[in-house]
């Protein structure tokens, strides 16, 4: 079959990538820059990148969604520790509270330590609480 010739100019890292590609597939550069630009052309192509982008927006949905639910979590959960431990701690009195701060102060910074050792670690608190967790139905 005939085919007509056409000269065209490349940037040179693309160049090289292309003579790389030919290369390792063994076959002509004409050959691999005609399979692109027939698979451009085509009509499908342009349903192929819509659905690839669609993928791509699901799987980003289903991230955004899941970092909602367990920031969720982690508001709720907070908000009830909060509220727990303003209505059940006595105020101190002014003779405790140097001794209280000190040992605060130690308390938050045994925390702090074991939070970094589970961040390491990869512990998730919203995992363990789906796994404790059983609806009642």
């Amino acid at each position: 079959m005939k085919k007509d010739r056409l000269n065209v100019y490349f940037d040179p890292s693309l160049s090289a990538e292309l003579d790389a590609l030919a290369a390792r597939r063994k076959v002509s550069k004409s050959l691999i820059v005609e399979a692109a630009l027939a698979s451009y052309l085509s009509p499908d192509a342009a349903d192929q990148r819509e659905a690839a982008i669609t993928r791509r927006l699901d799987r980003l949905t289903r991230a955004v969604e899941r970092l909602e639910r367990d920031v969720t979590i982690g508001n709720e959960a907070l908000g009830l520790f909060v509220r727990f431990w303003l209505t059940t701690t006595p105020p101190l009195p002014d003779t405790m509270r140097n001794a209280a701060q000190a040992k605060g102060r130690e308390r938050y910074e045994g925390f702090v330590e074991t939070l970094g050792r589970r961040l390491a670690k990869g512990s998730a608190f919203a995992k363990e609480v789906s796994q404790d967790f059983t609806p009642k139905e």
